[in-house]
């Protein structure tokens, strides 16, 4: 295997695990908000799963980055980490992925930082996370050669739908009867 074969194949497997516990971690979250997991588990296990998972994601965007900024063929630069769609191949998947990592990071750090905000300022930067989600979900579409492969399109289809039905229930009815 060469160089830029592993290069290639380590950003894929990074950024597919990240784009799951990313998937997971809003999942999780919806579903304490709505009740519709509780079958599953305490709100106390949900919770446990959607800071783990939240925390799990960052080293694995950092590989799948870290693999990108290795590859010959993306040639993407440090800059386009702060800059999104400057980079030249793939400039739109590539920046929407930039757009999407720095939401995301913007989250987890106003996550740490929760008990020093206000409430309702943290509130409504946490929900850029359903931004950061679509724009990565859009990423992974355009960018992600293995969307195209049947299983790898169920679940990221599927986690999508449920998502955003979960993210519609909640906005119409609140927290959903048990």
């Amino acid at each position: 295997m060469t160089f830029e074969v592993l290069t290639w194949v380590v950003a894929r497997v990074a950024g597919l695990t990240a784009l799951t516990a990313l998937s997971i971690s809003l999942l999780t979250g919806v579903a304490i908000r709505t009740g519709v997991l509780d079958w599953l588990g305490t709100n106390r296990v949900l919770r446990s799963l959607h800071e783990y998972t939240t925390v799990l994601w960052m080293p694995l965007g950092a590989v799948h980055i870290g693999a990108l900024l290795l590859d010959q063929t993306a040639r993407i630069r440090l800059a386009d980490l702060v800059v999104p769609f400057l980079v030249p191949y793939g400039g739109l998947a590539i920046g929407l992925g930039t757009l999407s990592f720095q939401l995301f990071l913007l989250v987890a750090i106003t996550g740490l930082l929760r008990r020093r905000m206000d409430n309702q300022a943290w509130q409504w930067l946490h929900r850029l996370s359903y931004v950061a989600y679509a724009v990565l979900f859009v990423h992974s579409l355009l960018a992600g050669s293995d969307v195209g492969d049947p299983v790898v399109a169920a679940l990221t289809w599927s986690t999508a739908g449920l998502l955003a039905l979960l993210t519609v229930a909640r906005v119409i009815w609140g927290r959903l009867p048990a």
